[in-house]
């Protein structure tokens, strides 16, 4: 170890008497009453020591006004270098920053929002922009010109400059228009794949609504299938009262909501009762006199059966 590390360390004695100095440099740098105790000093060097105190500001808790001083060499007189507000050991910080992109989430975006999308997206790929189109006028083989007729076409004679209005039936712009593929980028296989893992995780077969379920969306009436390649695994729902009304489920999706699943059966309704109003049934109002357990019989009769 070096004699200037070893000098270093230990803080000079003047500079670490400078608490006066110190103070009122912090002081003049902050509000008035923000500036607490003196929290201690650190040597940063010869000559050169930095003096905490506690800061009183709200909302600052743990932070502490670090103020340096500093010496020349063989001068008796301590000089101020710099005043900063810094944080301490437990001071109450701010979360760490994260860029905007990485901070959005799903759901995020409102009215009038607008998300730009990076030129170098994983998610997309350049798509069809009629730039390798030929040129409206451009010789027609004898094939072609068939092809043409046989698809009810328009080929328009003389150079582009001699055209009034481009001819849009039959050009390669419009069928890419009619498919829907006339645009600057489209999704790429990447875009694709983490599209299809979103929505598998949300409305797939391992979710706990699917376990329950009667069966699949695959032979739910209420799926609406949709386009494209997606369209192999997935289709939108359109059951109002299932929990995935207006989402793109997997076909391996259900609920209960399943339009062929088991109708529950009806109560039973009884009959209504029947009244006869054309007899009258007779009620007694004192009860016959056979209708208890022995019946009344004669004396010789009970002699016989041994009653005394």
């Amino acid at each position: 170890m070096s004699a200037a590390t070893t000098r270093s360390r230990t803080p000079d004695r003047l500079c670490a008497e400078a608490v006066d100095l110190a103070r009122a440099a912090a002081e003049e740098a902050a509000a008035p009453g923000v500036v607490g105790e003196h929290a201690g000093l650190v040597s940063e060097g010869d000559r050169v020591v930095t003096h905490f105190f506690e800061c009183k500001e709200l909302g600052y808790r743990g932070w502490r006004w670090a103020v340096t001083v500093a010496r020349a060499s063989r001068a008796k007189f301590v000089t101020l270098d710099e005043v900063v507000l810094l944080p301490g050991p437990d001071a109450l910080l701010a979360p760490e920053w994260v860029p905007w992109s990485e901070r959005l989430r799903p759901g995020d975006m409102g009215p009038g929002d607008l998300l730009p999308t990076d030129a170098e997206d994983l998610r997309l790929e350049p798509g069809y922009s009629g730039e390798d189109e030929p040129p409206p006028a451009s010789p027609v083989s004898e094939e072609m010109a068939e092809l043409v007729e046989a698809e009810d076409a328009e080929v328009t004679g003389g150079t582009p400059a001699n055209l009034h209005v481009v001819p849009s039936r039959g050009t390669i712009a419009s069928v890419a228009e009619e498919l829907g593929m006339r645009r600057a980028r489209v999704l790429s296989r990447y875009g694709l794949h983490i599209a299809a893992d979103r929505w598998e995780e949300a409305y797939g077969a391992k979710t706990p609504m699917a376990q329950a379920a009667p069966a699949a969306c695959v032979s739910c009436g209420f799926l609406q299938p949709i386009g494209g390649s997606l369209g192999q695994a997935f289709g939108v729902c359109a059951n109002e009262f299932s929990p995935a009304d207006g989402r793109v489920v997997s076909l391996a999706y259900g609920c209960g909501g399943h339009s062929e699943a088991a109708v529950m059966p009806k109560p039973p309704v009884p009959p209504p009762p029947v009244i006869d109003e054309t007899r009258v049934d007779p009620f007694p109002l004192r009860p016959s006199a056979d209708s208890g357990s022995v019946s009344l019989l004669p004396d010789e009769d009970t002699a016989e059966l041994g009653h005394s």
